[in-house]
């Protein structure tokens, strides 16, 4: 109810409905020309459609409600039916309008405009021949129901229906007409409208002439009828259509019109002139929608017309049409833009041909070539491809690229030529620019003091750069030369690895690189190193192979010196470390020898005494025998080291060995006045060392520490031993001086370099050498005051082995 409600028509145009229904009644009551039948052309059928057409659906129940309010009036003033006959009556009328106006507005989908042949055809068929079959069977049931004029259903139903079905041809278009085109405004010309008055003349006349008796028949009406309805489509019919109506209606009252005859000739009189309506708005109806399809096709290929003008006009390309004989037709926009731009006085339709055209516009270079191209185009039919420079507005040249194809006829002559032409400068440019930058990469290639190579993905060689060629003594325009190149020109007793190998990396992809000596063009083979590496496309394919080619023969030879001059230092290597292990046998058997003599001199001493003491000399040919020992082992050691002959290496505590170097070098520590001060952390793991080889180490690190403070006279000669975890897998050992420093680190571990007027240098060389015989490493550095350290690790995982 609320949609019924929010759709209600205005009341104005409700009130205009009822009171164009009420006289389209009395219009029908004046027409009945059968004596109290009431039957005949029904206008307010043709009405109530068209409002029902244009009307949105919930808003049906207004205009059903506001015909029936005008039915009932209108059968007070001039029908007199009984009030149930009256409503049976309007039932049929609303149902029949309520048919014809869904039907076609389903079939014609809304809104419905009349402007095709299809919509004429629906619109005729549904709601001026379907529906009045509604309201002819209403109607005629009712008035034999209620016995009224002694009317039987047989008798008035034809003439119900073709009453309503002339009422919606006639009302209708008109009503439909004038509701679409209330507020429009008429954009006739001056020509139109005097067309309009004289056909308005001319159709009065002859309708007066052929309704009042004076022409034949009625039906020369027609000529008139189907100008308005060709010439100003629908409006021009519905008006034409209403005055005929009227004009109809006018002569039947007064008596006048041939459709008047005698009583026993009324009721085909009455047939013949719904007939004559019927027919005379269906051919007006059909003109009306031919001339306006017709007219709407002419319009959609003048708009079609336009819109491909417009798009010519707007590409960015310049179009032209010519003869089969090279006249011109037609250019574009652009075309002619440009030609108005360089051509003084230029009119596109009177120049002689295209040829002349190209001859004004075309470099002097190229002219005469598309000259004879679009000569030969024009005598053989045939298309064609130009490129060539044209003139600008500011007098430069822009290159062009110009398409030519004909259109052929049915018997296949050419029956007009069309041409495109595309600006290409730019891509011209890039094109030469492209080709420079090539040419240079060509000289830059040939320049590269390096053998370049390139091959198919099949193994075939198709380049080579100039320097390769100028190796190998090839020239490169010979094709068959790159063929055979790498077939001639590898050493024999290199060529069947290098195909082995480059064979498997162009089946695999794998990269190329190897060593092989190429024959060069006096016959000498030299030592190349080749790298090859593929090229792949989107896909992953290998579509080239490129290659390098260098040559290191002097390299090659080179290191063949080298190997030989490598051979004689190591020779004289092991010379000078002959000469260093018997320095450092010297160096490390000194004191054990200086102790042999001072306790041989003291056993002779006790055994020359008066009497003889035994006991002494006893005591002093042990501590001989001792020293002997010690200076045995000393040499056994240190012969080991230089010859990395393994020792046995057992788990010490490395703050044990160090507690053991401290206690042994106790005498000469308090002869020197040093301080000795040790920071040894506690539960420090076990490490697998030949202890005699790192008491060495430690006891020439001390040695070395105090000679380092002999010449501080200040008190402060103090001597710091650390022992600590060097990270989780080592124990680093660490001995700090307050002495005078390094003058010389970098050679401090070199054999024989020693600052020490009485020194042989041996002593950090052979800690060094003990150090990393243990897998460790040894270091020094100055401290930021004074003095030095020097510390050494040792690894945890180190094997017994060295």
């Amino acid at each position: 109810m609320s949609n019924v409600w929010s759709h209600r028509p205005q009341f104005w145009a409700l009130g205009l409905f009822i009171a164009a229904y009420v006289l389209g009644c009395g219009f029908a009551q004046s027409l009945a020309i059968v004596p109290g039948t009431g039957i005949s052309i029904w206008p307010p059928s043709g009405l109530f459609i068209a409002a029902l057409i244009l009307a949105p659906r919930y808003s049906w129940p207004w205009w059903v409600l506001g015909g029936c309010l005008a039915e009932l009036f209108s059968n007070f003033l001039w029908f007199h039916s009984p009030l149930p006959a009256a409503i049976l009556i309007y039932a049929g009328n609303a149902l029949e309008a309520a048919t014809g106006a869904w039907l076609v507005n389903r079939t014609c989908r809304s809104p419905v405009r009349l402007e095709t042949l299809q919509e004429v055809l629906a619109f005729v068929a549904l709601a001026g021949g379907i529906a009045p079959v509604v309201s002819a069977t209403i109607g005629s049931a009712t008035l034999a129901w209620f016995g009224m004029q002694s009317q039987t259903f047989a008798a008035a139903w034809p003439l119900w229906w073709i009453g309503d079905a002339t009422g919606v041809l006639i009302v209708a278009p008109l009503a439909l007409v004038v509701f679409q085109n209330w507020r429009g405004k008429a954009q006739l010309s001056a020509a139109r409208w005097m067309e309009a008055c004289v056909l308005g003349l001319i159709f009065l006349g002859v309708a007066a002439l052929s309704l009042s008796g004076y022409l034949p028949f009625a039906y020369i009406i027609m000529p008139p009828l189907l100008w308005a309805a060709a010439r100003f489509e629908f409006r021009g019919a519905a008006v034409a259509l209403t005055l005929l109506a009227l004009i109809t209606a006018l002569f039947t009252v007064s008596g006048a019109s041939q459709f008047v005859g005698d009583p026993a000739s009324e009721r085909h009189t009455q047939i013949m002139l719904q007939l004559f309506l019927a027919i005379s708005a269906f051919s007006a109806l059909i003109v009306a929608a031919i001339s306006r399809q017709h007219q709407l096709a002419v319009l959609t290929l003048r708009k079609s017309e336009r819109e491909l003008q417009q798009m010519l006009d707007a590409l960015p390309i310049r179009i032209w049409s010519a003869t089969p004989t090279g006249g011109p037709l037609y250019f574009n926009k652009r075309y002619q833009d440009h030609f108005r731009a360089v051509v003084p006085n230029f009119e596109p339709f009177e120049e002689p041909d295209i040829e002349k055209l190209a001859q004004e516009l075309i470099h002097p270079e190229d002219a005469p070539v598309v000259q004879r191209t679009l000569r030969n185009c024009f005598e053989t039919g045939d298309a064609s491809v130009m490129r060539f420079r044209w003139r600008e507005k500011d007098g430069a040249y822009r290159w062009a690229e110009c398409r030519v194809e004909p259109r052929h006829d049915e018997d296949g002559a050419v029956a007009q030529w069309y041409g495109v032409s595309i600006d290409i400068d730019d891509e011209m440019r890039a094109q030469e620019a492209l080709r420079e930058r090539e040419r240079e990469l060509s000289l830059l290639v040939d320049m590269v003091p390096s053998n370049l190579w390139r091959v198919a993905p099949d193994g075939e060689t198709t380049l080579a750069n100039r320097h390769m060629a100028d190796f190998l003594g090839m020239n490169l325009e010979d094709k068959r030369q790159l063929e055979v190149m790498f077939n001639t020109i590898f050493h024999p007793d290199d060529m069947q690895a290098v195909w082995d190998v480059f064979g498997r990396c162009l089946r695999t992809g794998e990269r190329f690189a190897m060593k092989y000596r190429l024959r060069r063009a006096d016959g000498v083979y030299r030592w190349m190193s080749g790298r090859a590496e593929p090229m792949r496309d989107e896909s992953g394919r290998i579509v080239q192979w490129f290659g390098l080619c260098h040559d290191i023969d002097d390299q090659v030879h080179a290191e063949e010196a080298l190997r030989r001059a490598s051979d004689q230092l190591a020779q004289a290597t092991r010379a000078a470390s002959l000469a260093e292990l018997s320095a450092s046998i010297a160096h490390e058997v000194n004191q054990p020898l200086a102790a042999i003599v001072a306790n041989s001199h003291a056993c002779h001493r006790w055994l020359s005494a008066e009497p003889p003491n035994l006991e002494r000399a006893k005591i002093t040919a042990e501590r001989i025998t001792r020293d002997a020992n010690s200076a045995a082992d000393v040499v056994s050691r240190i012969r080991a080291l230089f010859r990395r002959t393994p020792q046995a290496r057992l788990p010490e505590e490395v703050n044990h060995v160090i507690g053991e170097v401290c206690r042994l070098m106790a005498d000469e520590i308090a002869t020197r006045s040093i301080r000795i001060e040790t920071d040894l952390e506690q539960d420090l793991p076990a490490v697998a060392l030949d202890r005699v080889q790192v008491q060495q180490v430690l006891a020439n690190l001390i040695r070395n520490g105090m000679e380092a403070m002999d010449a501080v006279v200040d008190g402060s000669r103090m001597l710091q031993i650390r022992a600590c975890r060097d990270g989780p897998d080592a124990i680093r050992v660490e001995v700090r001086d307050s002495g005078t420093g390094f003058k010389d680190a970098e050679r401090l571990f070199q054999p024989f370099f020693t600052t020490k007027q009485q020194g042989m240098g041996m002593g950090l060389a052979i800690c060094r050498s003990i150090v990393e015989a243990h897998g460790g490493r040894l270091w020094m550095a100055n401290n930021e005051t004074r003095g030095a350290t020097v510390a050494f690790t040792l690894p945890l995982a180190a094997s017994e082995a060295p």
